[in-house]
């Protein structure tokens, strides 16, 4: 056996150090060669290493290769094998949601719980376009002047309340991010963010043509600058980069023809009107499950340790006692840990919620990328989310007063440019979704957001989430919690037997 490192990320500027004091070098440095070299694998008796040899030696013959293979061919996978490093500053909270919108990328993004943050905004293009920019910048900047004045009080309120934790230095820079988060909930969407995203050429591609095709400007711009970077690295694997109809056009005809069949006095249904928005703080439906989730999870279990087909193990699973269905499951469970996956059997059952949240939920949320998230625009008529802490601390009064006229320029906004209202809308305000998940992501979303250091917003929206599962699925997610609290359930799940592991 031979494990040989290929490559590895190396930053751009120690690239460019290299190439200056190697000139001769220069044509090699591309990340193209490793796609080329691995897309001859196939075809090629050579090993992997002189595929690799071959391609730094004949780059112009390797970008060939990567045309004919990927373009003529339709064999896009191999520019998953070239990576990029993206460092993005300056963008709006609304454009980094669209950013994070990609699967198959990893993302770090300035938080709003641990920084401070300055008076930092993007104006949009078409605010400006429209001569609202003036009554913009004076709204965004009262909300920055709110927001720092929230901060100092309720960093005094936290410190006060608890004391016992303030008295530890090492407590004091969470208990000064409980404050920053509270406070960010008046920031408006047009605060300015930075990402970092780790991606593929392939994902690259995909999303060079969703940004030609969305409405805002900073979104193209966005895609605009991301190919001036990467074209010249990677010639031969960006390619297919302009807006399309699909990306462009679906969602408008979508919306067309919904309209003409809602409006047809033909059709029986009822007309589509707006739900009403008095949910309380956490609203959170399970709109769908799969159907007898623990026993299908069972069978899925049957199926891994035995030779039967799917159909024998789920009449097997049939047969079982709920006492003997519960050994099963904490056979399967009995050595997990706090930081293990849980098995891969619980991607077998689906559940669908339907929840409103705040943009401040939202950000957290939309992290679970491998979940299938559908998402509306911002609702003011859905109301905001205020934290017990801004009401504790008697600045509620001064938070709604900011809201009111927020709502009051985004009802400007949207007469002269909709696409753009959302900008001004805070981070308090909220949206509705749909997230479907399997059983094993739902560990995962409850592993992180169940746990005490989870911002407490998302922590009730999880909650409610798990809690609602658990009714339907009791066995498969009988040690669906928190980091914190793995331990306690599990003891509480094995009791006496938990001595003997």
């Amino acid at each position: 056996m031979d494990v040989v490192l290929a490559g590895y990320n190396l930053d751009y500027e120690t690239i460019c150090e290299i190439a200056k004091q190697h000139p001769a070098e220069l044509h090699h440095l591309t990340p193209e060669t490793v796609s080329a070299a691995y897309a001859r694998i196939s075809r090629s008796p050579k090993s992997i290493s002189e595929l690799r040899a071959i391609a730094k030696d004949e780059i112009e013959k390797s970008r060939q290769i990567n045309n004919r293979i990927f373009f003529e061919m339709g064999h896009h996978s191999i520019a998953e094998h070239v990576v990029f490093n993206i460092d993005i500053m300056g963008v709006s909270r609304l454009l980094a949601e669209q950013i994070e919108k990609f699967r198959l990328c990893s993302y770090m993004e300035k938080s709003q719980r641990y920084v401070l943050l300055s008076d930092d905004f993007v104006v949009p293009k078409e605010i400006c376009d429209a001569r609202l920019d003036d009554e913009f910048r004076d709204l965004v900047q009262s909300q920055n002047r709110l927001y720092h004045k929230l901060y100092e009080q309720l960093r005094r309120y936290v410190f006060e309340t608890h004391s016992n934790l303030a008295e530890d230095p090492a407590n004091h820079f969470t208990l000064d991010g409980w404050a920053k988060e509270d406070a960010r909930y008046v920031l408006s969407l047009a605060t300015q963010t930075q990402v970092g995203i780790t991606l593929n050429a392939r994902n690259i591609e995909l999303i060079l043509r969703r940004m030609a095709s969305h409405p805002l400007h900073e979104a193209n711009e966005y895609g605009w600058k991301l190919y001036a970077i990467v074209k010249p690295v990677a010639p031969s694997l960006v390619r297919y980069t302009d807006k399309t109809d699909y990306d462009h056009l679906t969602f408008k005809e979508l919306s067309k023809a919904i309209d003409h069949i809602s409006s047809s006095p033909h059709h029986g249904n009822v007309p589509l009107t707006p739900e009403s928005s008095d949910h309380g703080d956490v609203f959170v439906r399970l709109v769908h499950t799969t159907s007898d989730a623990d026993e299908r999870v069972l069978a899925s279990f049957v199926y891994m340790t035995t030779n039967q087909s799917i159909d024998t193990c789920q009449q097997t699973v049939a047969s079982f006692s709920n006492s003997q269905k519960k050994e099963i499951f904490k056979a399967a469970f009995r050595y997990m840990k706090n930081y293990d996956a849980a098995p891969r059997e619980l991607e077998s059952v689906d559940l669908t919620y339907e929840i409103i949240l705040s943009a401040s939920c939202f950000a957290q949320l939309k992290r679970h990328r491998m979940a299938t998230l559908l998402c509306q625009d911002y609702q003011p008529e859905l109301g905001v989310t205020v934290p017990r802490s801004i009401c504790e601390t008697g600045m509620e009064t001064d938070f709604l007063a900011m809201i009111h006229r927020v709502e009051d320029m985004y009802d400007t906004i949207k007469t002269r440019v909709p696409m753009a209202a959302s900008y001004c809308l805070t981070n308090a305000h909220r949206r509705r979704m749909m997230i479907k998940v399997n059983a094993r992501e739902l560990y995962h979303i409850a592993r992180l957001r169940l746990d005490r250091h989870a911002q407490w917003d998302i922590r009730e929206i999880a909650g409610e989430m798990v809690s609602l599962a658990q009714k339907v699925m009791p066995f498969t997610l009988m040690l669906a919690t928190g980091k914190d609290d793995f331990d306690t359930r599990y003891a509480e799940t094995w009791g006496q037997e938990v001595q003997t592991l």
